[in-house]
Protein backbone atom coordinates (compact mmCIF):
# COMPACT_ATOMS: atom_id res chain seq x y z
CA UNK A 1 0.00 0.00 0.00
CA UNK A 2 2.81 2.39 0.93
CA UNK A 3 4.63 1.66 -2.33
CA UNK A 4 1.53 2.65 -4.28
CA UNK A 5 1.13 5.92 -2.36
CA UNK A 6 4.79 6.90 -2.56
CA UNK A 7 4.71 8.16 -6.20
CA UNK A 8 1.62 10.24 -5.40
CA UNK A 9 3.32 11.68 -2.35
CA UNK A 10 6.42 12.60 -4.32
CA UNK A 11 4.29 14.25 -7.00
CA UNK A 12 2.49 16.35 -4.40
CA UNK A 13 5.82 17.43 -2.86
CA UNK A 14 7.22 18.35 -6.29
CA UNK A 15 4.16 20.42 -7.16
CA UNK A 16 4.32 22.19 -3.81
CA UNK A 17 7.98 23.10 -4.32
CA UNK A 18 7.22 24.37 -7.81
CA UNK A 19 4.37 26.52 -6.54
CA UNK A 20 6.48 27.89 -3.70
CA UNK A 21 9.26 28.79 -6.12
CA UNK A 22 6.85 30.53 -8.43
CA UNK A 23 5.69 32.75 -5.56
CA UNK A 24 9.21 33.60 -4.41
CA UNK A 25 11.14 36.57 -5.73
CA UNK A 26 13.54 35.90 -8.57
CA UNK A 27 14.67 39.53 -8.56
CA UNK A 28 17.97 39.36 -6.68
CA UNK A 29 19.07 42.98 -7.16
CA UNK A 30 17.04 46.16 -6.91
CA UNK A 31 19.61 48.97 -6.87
CA UNK A 32 21.77 49.37 -10.00
CA UNK A 33 23.91 52.38 -9.12
CA UNK A 34 26.25 52.47 -12.11
CA UNK A 35 26.81 56.23 -11.63
CA UNK A 36 28.08 55.66 -8.05
CA UNK A 37 25.74 58.17 -6.46
CA UNK A 38 25.25 56.20 -3.25
CA UNK A 39 27.54 55.16 -0.45
CA UNK A 40 27.93 51.47 0.35
CA UNK A 41 25.65 51.80 3.39
CA UNK A 42 23.01 53.75 1.46
CA UNK A 43 22.98 51.16 -1.29
CA UNK A 44 22.65 48.33 1.22
CA UNK A 45 19.79 50.04 3.06
CA UNK A 46 17.93 50.76 -0.19
CA UNK A 47 18.40 47.15 -1.33
CA UNK A 48 16.78 45.88 1.87
CA UNK A 49 14.03 48.52 1.74
CA UNK A 50 13.17 47.78 -1.90
CA UNK A 51 13.21 44.03 -1.32
CA UNK A 52 10.89 44.33 1.68
CA UNK A 53 8.33 46.57 -0.02
CA UNK A 54 8.46 44.72 -3.34
CA UNK A 55 7.13 41.59 -1.65
CA UNK A 56 3.83 43.23 -0.66
CA UNK A 57 2.49 43.66 -4.20
CA UNK A 58 4.79 41.22 -6.04
CA UNK A 59 6.27 44.20 -7.87
CA UNK A 60 9.98 44.92 -8.12
CA UNK A 61 10.94 48.51 -7.24
CA UNK A 62 14.13 49.21 -9.19
CA UNK A 63 16.63 52.10 -9.10
CA UNK A 64 18.91 52.60 -12.12
CA UNK A 65 21.59 55.30 -12.33
CA UNK A 66 23.98 55.85 -15.25
CA UNK A 67 26.55 58.42 -16.29
CA UNK A 68 25.61 58.78 -19.94
CA UNK A 69 23.53 56.64 -22.29
CA UNK A 70 25.68 56.75 -25.44
CA UNK A 71 23.16 59.07 -27.03
CA UNK A 72 20.18 56.76 -26.55
CA UNK A 73 18.39 58.89 -23.97
CA UNK A 74 17.34 57.70 -20.54
CA UNK A 75 13.93 56.38 -21.63
CA UNK A 76 15.37 54.18 -24.38
CA UNK A 77 18.16 53.05 -22.06
CA UNK A 78 15.62 52.13 -19.38
CA UNK A 79 13.55 50.11 -21.87
CA UNK A 80 16.57 48.18 -23.11
CA UNK A 81 17.66 47.57 -19.52
CA UNK A 82 14.25 46.08 -18.68
CA UNK A 83 14.45 43.84 -21.74
CA UNK A 84 18.02 42.67 -21.24
CA UNK A 85 17.88 42.17 -17.47
CA UNK A 86 14.41 40.56 -17.62
CA UNK A 87 13.30 42.52 -14.56
CA UNK A 88 10.32 41.36 -12.54
CA UNK A 89 9.46 40.32 -9.00
CA UNK A 90 8.67 36.62 -9.42
CA UNK A 91 9.14 36.08 -13.13
CA UNK A 92 11.20 37.52 -15.99
CA UNK A 93 9.71 40.65 -17.56
CA UNK A 94 7.19 40.86 -14.74
CA UNK A 95 5.74 43.53 -12.49
CA UNK A 96 8.29 46.33 -12.24
CA UNK A 97 8.42 50.00 -11.24
CA UNK A 98 11.72 51.64 -12.16
CA UNK A 99 13.32 55.02 -11.57
CA UNK A 100 16.15 55.76 -14.01
CA UNK A 101 18.45 58.79 -14.03
CA UNK A 102 21.27 59.90 -16.28
CA UNK A 103 23.53 62.11 -14.17
CA UNK A 104 25.36 63.36 -17.25
CA UNK A 105 22.28 64.86 -18.92
CA UNK A 106 20.37 65.43 -15.66
CA UNK A 107 17.47 63.33 -16.96
CA UNK A 108 15.05 61.31 -14.85
CA UNK A 109 12.47 58.81 -16.07
CA UNK A 110 9.94 56.76 -14.09
CA UNK A 111 8.22 53.73 -15.64
CA UNK A 112 5.78 50.98 -14.70
CA UNK A 113 5.52 47.55 -16.32
CA UNK A 114 2.74 44.93 -16.14
CA UNK A 115 0.78 45.41 -12.89
CA UNK A 116 2.76 48.56 -12.13
CA UNK A 117 1.70 49.99 -15.48
CA UNK A 118 -1.90 49.88 -14.27
CA UNK A 119 -1.45 51.03 -10.68
CA UNK A 120 1.38 53.44 -11.45
CA UNK A 121 -0.02 55.06 -14.56
CA UNK A 122 1.63 58.06 -16.17
CA UNK A 123 -0.37 60.49 -14.04
CA UNK A 124 0.66 58.94 -10.75
CA UNK A 125 4.27 58.63 -11.88
CA UNK A 126 4.27 62.33 -12.76
CA UNK A 127 3.12 63.21 -9.24
CA UNK A 128 5.90 61.08 -7.76
CA UNK A 129 8.51 62.51 -10.14
CA UNK A 130 7.60 66.12 -9.39
CA UNK A 131 7.84 65.51 -5.66
CA UNK A 132 11.25 63.82 -5.75
CA UNK A 133 12.84 66.14 -8.35
CA UNK A 134 13.86 68.81 -5.77
CA UNK A 135 15.84 66.16 -3.86
CA UNK A 136 17.57 65.07 -7.07
CA UNK A 137 18.40 68.69 -7.89
CA UNK A 138 20.06 69.13 -4.48
CA UNK A 139 22.00 65.90 -4.82
CA UNK A 140 20.01 64.11 -2.12
CA UNK A 141 19.86 60.92 -4.17
CA UNK A 142 19.29 58.56 -1.27
CA UNK A 143 16.24 60.53 -0.13
CA UNK A 144 14.86 60.72 -3.69
CA UNK A 145 15.31 56.98 -4.30
CA UNK A 146 13.79 56.01 -0.97
CA UNK A 147 10.83 58.30 -1.63
CA UNK A 148 10.27 56.68 -5.04
CA UNK A 149 10.17 53.21 -3.51
CA UNK A 150 7.90 54.28 -0.66
CA UNK A 151 5.50 56.37 -2.78
CA UNK A 152 5.26 53.72 -5.51
CA UNK A 153 4.50 51.10 -2.88
CA UNK A 154 1.72 53.28 -1.42
CA UNK A 155 0.16 53.96 -4.83
CA UNK A 156 0.08 50.22 -5.53
CA UNK A 157 -2.39 49.95 -2.65
CA UNK A 158 -4.98 52.19 -4.31
CA UNK A 159 -7.25 51.11 -7.12
CA UNK A 160 -6.33 52.75 -10.44
CA UNK A 161 -9.67 54.56 -10.71
CA UNK A 162 -9.75 55.73 -7.11
CA UNK A 163 -11.55 59.06 -6.76
CA UNK A 164 -8.76 60.22 -4.44
CA UNK A 165 -6.46 60.67 -7.44
CA UNK A 166 -8.84 62.31 -9.90
CA UNK A 167 -7.67 65.85 -10.70
CA UNK A 168 -11.12 67.36 -10.22
CA UNK A 169 -11.44 65.76 -6.78
CA UNK A 170 -8.04 67.03 -5.69
CA UNK A 171 -8.87 70.48 -7.05
CA UNK A 172 -12.17 70.51 -5.17
CA UNK A 173 -10.48 69.46 -1.94
CA UNK A 174 -7.85 72.18 -2.44
CA UNK A 175 -10.49 74.86 -2.96
CA UNK A 176 -12.46 73.65 0.06
CA UNK A 177 -9.40 73.67 2.31
CA UNK A 178 -8.41 77.14 1.08
CA UNK A 179 -11.94 78.45 1.73
CA UNK A 180 -11.92 77.06 5.26
CA UNK A 181 -8.52 78.62 6.00
CA UNK A 182 -9.53 82.03 4.63
CA UNK A 183 -12.81 81.91 6.50
CA UNK A 184 -11.09 81.04 9.76
CA UNK A 185 -8.52 83.82 9.28
CA UNK A 186 -11.28 86.34 8.59
CA UNK A 187 -13.20 85.19 11.63
CA UNK A 188 -10.13 85.28 13.88
CA UNK A 189 -8.93 88.70 12.74
CA UNK A 190 -12.36 90.30 12.91
CA UNK A 191 -13.92 91.98 15.95
CA UNK A 192 -16.78 94.12 17.04
CA UNK A 193 -16.38 97.72 15.93
CA UNK A 194 -16.55 100.06 18.92
CA UNK A 195 -15.92 103.39 17.17
CA UNK A 196 -17.91 105.42 14.65
CA UNK A 197 -17.22 108.38 12.45
CA UNK A 198 -18.45 110.70 15.19
CA UNK A 199 -15.43 109.81 17.34
CA UNK A 200 -13.16 111.50 14.77
CA UNK A 201 -15.37 114.33 13.56
CA UNK A 202 -15.66 117.75 15.22
CA UNK A 203 -18.64 119.58 13.67
CA UNK A 204 -17.46 122.91 15.10
CA UNK A 205 -13.90 122.88 13.86
CA UNK A 206 -13.72 120.50 10.92
CA UNK A 207 -13.88 121.38 7.29
CA UNK A 208 -12.05 120.91 4.01
CA UNK A 209 -10.13 124.07 3.23
CA UNK A 210 -7.93 122.98 0.34
CA UNK A 211 -7.41 119.98 -1.86
CA UNK A 212 -4.28 119.42 -3.92
CA UNK A 213 -2.84 116.44 -5.87
CA UNK A 214 0.83 116.66 -6.72
CA UNK A 215 2.54 114.21 -9.15
CA UNK A 216 6.11 113.49 -8.20
CA UNK A 217 7.61 110.72 -10.36
CA UNK A 218 7.20 107.16 -11.56
CA UNK A 219 9.78 104.52 -10.73
CA UNK A 220 10.10 101.36 -12.78
CA UNK A 221 12.08 98.45 -11.37
CA UNK A 222 13.17 95.55 -13.55
CA UNK A 223 13.67 92.15 -11.96
CA UNK A 224 15.28 89.33 -13.90
CA UNK A 225 13.08 86.24 -14.04
CA UNK A 226 14.98 83.30 -12.56
CA UNK A 227 15.57 80.39 -14.90
CA UNK A 228 14.35 76.98 -13.87
CA UNK A 229 16.50 74.23 -15.31
CA UNK A 230 14.79 71.47 -13.39
CA UNK A 231 11.23 70.21 -13.55
CA UNK A 232 9.00 70.29 -16.58
CA UNK A 233 8.79 66.99 -18.35
CA UNK A 234 6.41 64.77 -20.22
CA UNK A 235 4.41 61.62 -19.60
CA UNK A 236 2.69 58.90 -21.54
CA UNK A 237 4.86 55.80 -21.60
CA UNK A 238 5.59 53.63 -24.62
CA UNK A 239 6.91 50.22 -25.69
CA UNK A 240 10.40 48.77 -25.34
CA UNK A 241 12.37 47.31 -28.23
CA UNK A 242 11.39 43.90 -26.87
CA UNK A 243 7.69 44.72 -27.11
CA UNK A 244 6.92 45.39 -23.44
CA UNK A 245 4.59 48.34 -22.89
CA UNK A 246 4.96 50.70 -19.97
CA UNK A 247 3.57 53.83 -18.34
CA UNK A 248 6.04 56.64 -17.89
CA UNK A 249 6.96 60.16 -16.87
CA UNK A 250 10.24 61.97 -17.46
CA UNK A 251 11.90 65.33 -17.02
CA UNK A 252 15.02 67.21 -15.98
CA UNK A 253 16.49 67.69 -12.53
Amino acid sequence: MLKKLLPLFLLIVALWHQSAYAESANQKQYIFDYANLLTANEKKELEEFAKELSADYKTAFIILTVNGTNGNGIEKYMGDFYDNEALGYNKPHGNTAILSIDIQERDVYLAGFKKAKVYLDSGRLTVIRERLTPSLSKGDYYDAFRYFIKASHEYMGYEPNSILFRWWFQLGVGILVAAIIVGWMAYSSGGKMTTTERDYFDPNGSGITKKQDRYLRTTVTKVKKPSNKSGGGSSGGGTTSGGHSYSGSGGKF
